[in-house]
């Protein structure tokens, strides 16, 4: 006599949307037992129950450059994944992040039912481009949303917005004794002061950035010779890393990401750091959950820069300051991205107390407002879809 299991279609393109997306499965299997699962996943996903419709890897392409040669394969894919939405008609599309795949999907299943969609990560409307949230209302009947200052521009557009929290609230953080520990372990004394240094995740990023942090650390370390700085490596970039960061003052440490332990030493080099230099990103979210205080710097190439530049309708782009409603953060992009003003930055935080402090107030205000301490994202998540479906309660 109990009601049909919700059918649910979801579609995740990346790491950090696999991660999501078993989360949401997570929490709609506390909520809504019985829950039928199909879609495009990775390995977090598949763990809770998800069955790739085919390896998510094919949907990992970044740029135009990679995008082109594969142009037709993932037309294919986003054929494969409509028709498939329309032959099972589930309860409802969750697609996650991607939305260049994504949003196409979700338009090829509007244009030819009524099945609701429902997008989990917010475009970006609130720094740039904010046509962007008209055209996926088309096509997008509710939205998830990951930073607390997001709905009222979805619901601006039409959709329904529900701010469900950023999973680095639940990511696992290392504790005092693995902070002390690393420290032990590179030979970094209790008292020196550690210095983390992260330019970037992609090798275009880490090219550009890499020789300004080199020369932003030179007054640092003239000031304070006693500072060690730690880099960790992205992955597959730990070759260019070294090579790049070889000709920097303080004997910088590289940590490699192959390394067995290496996402336990990233997290302990987190906990463990006094303040940070960091590429613009996530990354500032990160080092807020450890309430490390920061400095953020970015470029990129000229013509992107002045497009860009062009088009951001924000004074920050730095998410600590937005979340915070602070500008707690100092921030160096494009044309600004400049050593001595990044060295000026880093030494006002290394000598300004006040400085310090605000950043740390800034970040522990910017978790609460993530959802530090509350139900946790992915359930939160799961919930607003099914008060969507009318199955809340």
């Amino acid at each position: 006599m109990g009601a049909q299991p919700v059918k649910l279609f979801l579609i995740a393109g990346e790491a950090s949307g696999d991660a999501l997306g078993a989360a949401l499965m997570s929490g709609l299997k506390a909520l809504a037992p019985g829950v039928e699962f199909h879609g495009v996943g990775g390995p977090l996903m598949q763990a809770e129950g998800l069955t790739s419709l085919f390896p998510m890897d094919e949907l990992s392409v970044m740029g135009i450059a990679e995008v082109l040669p594969r142009y037709r394969a993932l037309m294919r894919r986003i054929d494969q994944c409509a028709e498939k939405v329309l032959h099972l008609s589930p309860d409802a599309l969750i697609t996650i992040d991607s939305p260049d795949f994504c949003l196409r999907v979700a338009r090829r299943v509007k244009a030819a039912s009524t099945i609701r969609t429902v997008h989990y990560v917010a475009p970006t409307v609130w720094a740039w481009r904010s046509g962007r949230a008209h055209k996926m209302a088309r096509v997008i009947d509710q939205v998830l949303a990951l930073f607390p200052f997001e709905p009222p521009y979805m619901q601006a557009a039409g959709m329904r917005c529900d701010f469900v929290g950023h999973p680095v609230v639940t990511q696992p953080r290392a504790r005092a004794p693995e902070a002390a520990a690393f420290r032990m372990a590179q030979g970094i004394g209790a008292e020196t002061r550690l210095l983390l240094v992260l330019p970037g995740s992609r090798r275009g990023e880490v090219t550009r950035l890499a020789p300004v942090f080199g020369a932003a650390l030179g007054p640092v370390l003239a000031r304070h010779p006693s500072v060690r700085v730690v880099v960790p490596a992205a992955p597959s970039l730990a070759e260019e890393v070294g090579r790049l960061t070889a000709g920097w003052p303080g004997n910088p440490v590289v940590l490699d990401p192959a390394h067995p332990d290496a996402a336990a030493r990233k997290r302990a080099a987190f906990a463990a750091a006094d303040l940070a230099l960091a590429a613009s990103g996530t990354v500032s979210l990160e080092l807020a959950a450890n309430a490390t205080p920061m400095v953020i710097a970015y470029d990129m190439a000229w013509l992107s820069r002045q497009i860009i530049g062009r088009m951001l309708k924000l004074d920050t782009v730095t998410l600590v300051n937005l979340v915070s409603e602070t500008r707690a953060v100092p921030e160096f992009l494009g044309k600004d991205c400049q050593p001595e003003a990044i060295g000026t930055a880093l030494l006002r935080l290394l000598d300004d107390n006040a400085a310090r402090d605000a950043q740390v107030q800034a970040a522990r205000l910017t978790m609460d407002r993530l959802g530090a301490g509350g139900e946790a994202p992915g359930l939160r998540a799961a919930r607003a879809v099914l008060d969507g479906l009318g199955q809340g309660g």
